[in-house]
Formats: structure tokens, C-alpha cells, sequence
């Protein structure tokens, strides 16, 4: 059986390493999306300003960018390999909330949230971006394993993964509404507990 970790990436000239993106992500996280410039990042990543305008039209597009790559490495990376002999389910649920936990632990994640949160909007209310495509096609394949394997509920998969993205979604982006620094039961380690039982009941057959 393959892997549940797949190579599945939109667009290697954006996902792989980039100075100009590296540049912008230094930027983002010193002043934030609103105050960079192209300028400086061009200035910062050694670059012509119109070697940028031939590739992006505006700060937002190169963000957009770095975007989808630190988030396709932060969920690749959470997901385990497939180990012989191992259920899909375990490692689906594993996979889902190391991604959480590391999505809300992400410098460039909290900086977007805490300054721009503006630029998530289009990607919670009106449409996918590509970070959620790679993500949604790792999560259909691992469940098309669980199905084969018999560890996980049977299902559409394609439904069952978005539902679960919308789930993880939820708690990524919105758990700090939820959580209570100075009580242990309701901490984050505690709503990540919730979130692996919540997984585990809706894909145990």
C-alpha cells in the first residue's frame, strides 16, 4: 500500500525553496503584510523589482504564495509515513492533530492571525486555496487506505475529507476563542485531547 505521506504539491516553482519568498516571509514576520513592500522585498532578497512584477502583480499575490507553501510543509509534514501492518486510522488522526498543533505553533500563521487576519477570510468563506487542495488530496487517499484496510468508517471520501478539514479547520483557527489560559481542562492541550476523540468516533466504522 502507498504511503500516507504523498509528494502532492501544486506547483513546485511556489513549494519549493524560494529566496523571494524566503525574503517575504522575513518581512511578513517583521512588520507584517500591510507594511511590506515590494521593494522590500526585493531589497531582501537580492532581486530587480521587476524580476518580481514579472512573477507576482502585488504584495497580496506573493503572500498568497508563501502561503501555500508553508502551509503544504506544515501539513505534509504532520501526517506520519504509512508504517506495514499499521491501520490508516491512527495515523489519519495522528496526522490531523500534529497539524493543528502545529499550524497554530506556525511564526507565520500566528503573525497573519494576530496582524492581517483579513488574508484567511477568503479561504474560510468563499473558496479552497491550494494548501487546502494538497491537503484535501492527502486526506482522500489516507482514507481510501482506512477503507481498504477496514480501519476507517466507510464513506465518500471526498466528503469525508472536507468534513474533516472543516473541522480541523475550526479548531485551528478558532480555539484561542475557546481556551482558558489559567484552567488545565480547558487549555489547548486539553481541546487537542477533544479534537483526537472527536476524530476517532467519526472514523471508527
Amino acid at each position: 500500500m502507498t504511503p500516507i505521506r504523498h509528494n502532492t504539491r501544486p506547483d513546485s516553482a511556489v513549494t519549493d525553496r524560494d529566496p523571494v519568498l524566503d525574503a517575504v516571509r522575513d518581512c511578513v514576520l517583521a512588520v507584517g503584510v500591510r507594511r511590506t513592500t515590494l521593494t522590500d522585498v526585493a531589497r531582501r532578497a537580492g532581486v530587480s523589482r521587476m524580476t518580481l512584477y514579472r512573477r507576482w502583480p502585488d504584495v497580496r499575490s506573493l503572500v498568497g504564495d508563501l502561503m501555500t507553501r508553508e502551509w503544504i510543509g506544515v501539513a505534509t509534514g504532520a501526517m506520519p509515513e504509512r508504517v506495514p501492518g499499521v491501520p490508516a486510522r491512527p495515523l489519519i488522526v495522528d496526522g490531523l492533530v500534529a497539524g493543528v498543533a502545529a499550524f497554530r505553533a506556525h511564526p507565520l500563521f500566528r503573525k497573519i492571525v494576530d496582524v492581517d487576519p483579513e488574508l484567511l477570510l477568503p479561504y474560510v468563506l468563499d473558496r479552497r486555496g491550494a494548501s487546502q487542495e494538497a491537503l484535501l488530496a492527502l486526506l482522500e487517499q489516507a482514507l481510501r487506505e482506512g477503507h481498504a484496510d477496514g480501519s476507517v468508517r466507510a464513506g465518500h471520501p471526498a466528503r469525508q475529507a472536507r468534513s474533516l478539514l472543516l473541522v480541523v479547520q475550526s479548531f485551528t483557527l478558532s480555539l484561542r476563542t475557546m481556551t482558558d489560559a489559567d484552567d488545565p481542562d480547558l487549555d489547548d492541550e486539553a481541546f487537542l485531547a477533544e479534537l483526537r476523540t472527536l476524530l476517532e468516533r467519526t472514523l471508527t466504522p
